[in-house]
């Protein structure tokens, strides 16, 4: 594969099998991007192409203004909505886009996912944001576009930096996920999805479960993230 884009396409390629080992994806419901931000160019699977046929060199190069750089085939329908996300934050390397299944319940049932455990709190201190199901004008215009639009606003709304929450549910549509990298969005992605389904369990058993108590969220965020840190080697 002669492409000044190779070790790029592969990272995304290697990023969206992941998906299908993971169990995230049914038939090709789902979709992995990887930036080039030197280049100001992206790397993402081309549309609606199974996960047993995809090849490398099948991955198509788009830039922040979905211009196609490189690639014979038509990229993801929701490359608008990754162009969107790494033009506006710009410290994300990597995007994920799923219908799996416990996110998707989540996610029609319009709700945040609640910090039930540490589980939870090992990744993130908030709740999991749901944003609102999209305006009517948005969905009759540019709606990939208008999808991360969408995603930028619930975040506004409720206060939540991107670097901290890697990862949303659309109101009645499914989970996008971000990192430092491709990997780290699919990462994210499963913790995701583990942990909405920890989370429905937790309801199922008692309706009425209590959030995990602040100084615990603090502590399982800390020992993995904050400045004296000690998990891991």
């Amino acid at each position: 594969m002669s492409s000044v884009y190779k070790d790029l396409k592969q990272e995304c390629y290697e990023a969206n099998m992941q998906l299908n080992a993971l169990n995230l994806v049914v038939y090709t419901f789902g979709n992995v991007s990887a930036v080039d931000r030197e280049n100001s160019v992206f790397a993402i699977k081309p549309s609606g192409v199974p996960y047993e046929d995809l090849k490398p060199e099948d991955i198509v190069i788009v830039d922040f203004d979905n211009t196609i750089i490189e690639g014979d085939m038509r990229p993801s329908s929701d490359t608008k909505t990754h162009a969107y996300l790494y033009k506006h934050w710009p410290e994300i390397g990597g995007i994920t886009h799923t219908h799996s299944t416990y996110a998707v319940a989540w996610a029609q049932a319009q709700m945040d996912i609640p910090v039930f455990g540490t589980t939870h709190a090992d990744h993130l201190t908030a709740d999991i944001p749901c944003a609102a199901p999209m305006a009517d004008e948005l969905i009759a215009g540019n709606y990939e576009h208008n999808t991360g639009i969408q995603i930028l606003d619930c975040f506004k709304e409720k206060n939540l930096d991107y670097k901290e929450v890697e990862m949303v549910l659309l109101g009645n549509h499914g989970p996008f996920a971000w990192g430092k990298n491709a990997a780290k969005s699919v990462y994210n992605s499963k913790v995701l999805e583990v942990v909405a389904e920890m989370a429905y369990l937790t309801k199922q058993i008692n309706p009425s479960a209590p959030r995990l108590k602040d100084s615990l969220i603090k502590k399982h965020y800390e020992r993995k993230h904050g400045e004296n840190s000690y998990y891991g080697q």
